[in-house]
């Protein structure tokens, strides 16, 4: 078991369907707080924009979260602000950097990365990691908290995730 000294921890979830993701999203929101980044990997139809959609529904965003795939960016008003960003369609790191990433770090919200890993160049040390696998109703998720600040959060973490780790 991971210690708050740690550099990097991890859990793997299954989840049987789609109303699942949402809820283990909305247990997640639990540990997220302002500053936050979390990024999503995975397969195609995954569970990326569900995941975001049930952890924004838990801070507060009351509009439609939808799939910036086409926008690039969206952003929502909740408890603090999110920041949602599709990178599946660029090309290169600084078409990023051009799209405001660094602004969107915002110390007082939070940013949901879809397809995280094509940008880890740009990745800050600490940083919540989302891998999917599978389809709707057969999902896999490991979960990794990278970094000191998400070691220290390792009971807040276990406590949000304990009914949800794989046997």
């Amino acid at each position: 078991m991971p210690n708050a000294n740690s550099q990097q921890t991890t859990w793997d979830i299954e989840l049987p369907d789609v109303n699942a993701t949402e809820h283990l999203a909305m247990d997640l929101a639990a540990t997220i707080g302002p500053g936050d980044l979390v990024t999503f990997s995975g397969d195609l139809g995954a569970g990326k924009t569900t995941l975001v959609q049930g952890a924004a529904g838990a801070l507060g965003v009351s509009e439609p979260v939808t799939s910036p795939t086409f926008i690039i960016v969206r952003e929502y008003a909740g408890e603090l602000p999110v920041h949602h960003m599709d990178v599946y369609r660029l090309d290169r790191l600084q078409e990023v950097l051009d799209l405001g990433f660094e602004d969107l770090l915002d110390p007082q919200g939070v940013l949901f990365v879809e397809w995280g890993s094509a940008i880890e160049g740009l990745l800050p040390n600490d940083h919540l990691e989302l891998e999917l696998t599978g389809e709707e109703d057969d999902r896999h998720v490991r979960v990794r908290g990278r970094g000191r600040s998400w070691g220290a959060r390792w009971d807040g973490l276990d406590a949000a995730l304990g009914a949800w780790k794989a046997a």
